[in-house]
């Protein structure tokens, strides 16, 4: 039996320097959201969950709304602590994405590696995986949680596979099991 794991990606939210968890969306984040509910109307949802932060929770409300479901905030969902001090340069911040997914280990000070982001949610997930065993569930997420997630089923998600992901961003991962078989983009 198949269970379905819809990971949404949040749309733009600019960033505010001290505001990770409670920064919104943009405008244009808003015009997106309704999209998203737009294409997953039509499709079978059983349960709802997201990251606690304010993006992640803005991009999925218009699902909840129309489908008069709940949002289910799981705390070790919530996006990656890259380093304690936000403000790095955008260069500085790509090459120690990369390094980290080269090096599972790998983190800059006060930050999270890809192995501490793993420990974190993998058991989340699996655990999702057994209770809604053959349903099809939503998790409002962030881009990099969301890669190194998928990462730890299949390794062919890393840095590339993140650097090309969109605000918002769609995909559809079904799975046997444990076993991610099938990945499929469904934001264009």
């Amino acid at each position: 039996m198949e269970t379905t794991i819809y990971m949404i990606r949040h749309a733009e939210s600019p960033f505010v320097f001290g505001k990770e968890r409670t920064r919104g969306i943009s405008e244009k984040g808003i015009q997106d959201s309704q999209r998203i509910t737009d294409i997953m109307r039509s499709r079978q949802v059983d349960i709802i969950f997201s990251s606690p932060y304010k993006r992640a929770v803005q991009t999925i409300e218009g699902i909840t709304h129309y489908k008069k479901m709940d949002i289910n905030l799981i705390e070790d969902l919530r996006e990656r602590q890259l380093k304690g001090d936000f403000k790095m340069p955008k260069e500085e911040r790509l090459e120690a994405i990369r390094k980290s997914f080269q090096n599972r280990d790998y983190s800059l000070p006060d930050g999270e590696s890809v192995s501490d982001v793993q420990n974190r949610a993998i058991p989340v997930i699996k655990e999702l995986l057994l209770t809604y065993y053959g349903k099809k569930m939503i998790i409002g997420t962030h881009g990099n949680v969301m890669t190194i997630i998928m990462n730890y089923f299949n390794s062919r998600y890393g840095f590339d596979f993140w650097i090309n992901t969109t605000m918002p961003d769609i995909y559809e991962l079904v799975f046997s099991d444990f076993e991610l078989y099938s990945v499929r983009r469904l934001w264009d």
